[in-house]
């Protein structure tokens, strides 16, 4: 899988740009605020359908404008293939692949395999535990169509059963046959959301750990573990349980979307206990794991961004990381810094073909 080049038209900073990219390594390098992330972030785009670091699609407009263009020429399977993402005010989004646009975005999800490591990916371990389960979900959506499409229907029935909770507050009645229809569907797609991400952190864990071990060089023992209601009794048992709390709260208490990831690290919380540095290995490894699992799943070598990658870690560790790249056979690499040299002296360690951006 490798990007060719990037078109941007009014995306973020950007009013007109374009790049054309080397089959291994590109790296862009700038002051802050120059917009290297963002050249980034329209990579992301073109494989999600939308921003990594703004969820609300509108503000990736640049200002005072009234719609974005991202273009990107792809080879795949020794493949041309055409993404274009689009998005004009007060319209829906579109994504087009070779001039057709998709239906439904779920079907492009998985198309354009891809990882980023960023600053942002702090929020894994500071923010609550939906930050959690959407790393989990988007690690398993881009090889398991029907995994996303589980996911989807889960989530629609799951609105659906709180839009009637609150409705029976609003209303002072409660009807317990609608509910169970919710309850069955609930524990249907649910049960088998659960199934998979056991099955999936059973294979993901041992990769997280030899990719930590290897960035830590061993220095300390670290652990995930997966929490959910689950594991204490089926889904439509919980639900029945659940029931006069439900009630009194308007939405629902129980469930595959209150699942969490357990983070540690010699057995205790890596939020509290885990220094910076700790912390950014344990996010890294967490990302690494991530590319070895789709490229095992998918035989396809994702795209790599690294955004800001010498923050909180020192130049030794990175030098680690980029060998690993080397190493590996890793696919297409594309780094963000603010220090031309510093990337230069690193990535000429590789032996590799390498386009330097400077922005």
């Amino acid at each position: 899988m490798v990007l060719n080049s990037l078109s941007l038209l009014n995306y973020k900073n950007f009013d007109s740009q374009d790049f054309t990219f080397d089959q291994k390594i590109n790296c862009f390098v700038g002051a802050n605020g120059i917009g290297k992330t963002n050249v980034l972030d329209a990579i992301y785009n073109l494989s999600f359908g939308k921003s990594y670091f703004n969820p609300i699609a509108s503000q990736n407009i640049r200002h005072g404008e009234e719609f974005f263009v991202v273009e990107g020429l792809f080879e795949k399977e020794e493949r041309e293939e055409k993404i274009i993402v689009s998005l004009k005010k007060g319209q829906k989004k579109m994504i087009k692949r070779n001039g057709k646009a998709y239906e439904k975005f779920s079907d492009h999800i998985g198309f354009i395999p891809l990882v980023i490591i960023s600053p942002a990916d702090r929020d894994l371990i500071i923010e609550g535990s939906e930050t959690r389960r959407k790393f989990i979900d988007s690690v398993i959506s881009q090889s398991d169509k029907n995994y996303l499409n589980q996911l989807i229907n889960y989530n629609k029935v799951l609105q659906q059963r709180n839009a009637l909770l609150k409705y029976f507050a609003l209303n002072n009645t409660f009807n317990a046959q609608t509910l169970e229809v919710y309850n069955d569907q609930l524990h249907q797609y649910g049960s088998e959301i659960f199934t998979i991400r056991k099955l999936f952190l059973e294979t993901f864990i041992p990769i997280f750990k030899s990719r930590y071990n290897a960035i830590s060089n061993q220095q300390e023992p670290v652990h995930l573990s997966y929490k959910s209601d689950l594991y204490e009794a089926d889904l439509e048992t919980l639900l029945s349980s659940s029931i006069h709390k439900d009630k009194a709260v308007q939405y629902t208490t129980v469930g595959i979307h209150k699942d969490d990831l357990n983070f540690e690290i010699d057995g205790f919380p890596i939020k509290k206990f885990g220094s910076q540095g700790q912390q950014k290995s344990f996010l890294i490894a967490l990302k690494l794991a991530q590319f070895d699992f789709i490229k095992q799943q998918s035989g396809v070598s994702p795209i790599l961004l690294l955004d800001d990658i010498f923050d909180k870690l020192d130049e030794n560790r990175v030098a680690q990381i980029i060998e690993l790249v080397d190493n590996e056979n890793f696919g297409q690499l594309f780094i963000s810094d603010t220090h031309a040299e510093r990337t230069e002296n690193i990535i000429k360690q590789v032996h590799q073909s390498y386009k330097i951006f400077k922005l």
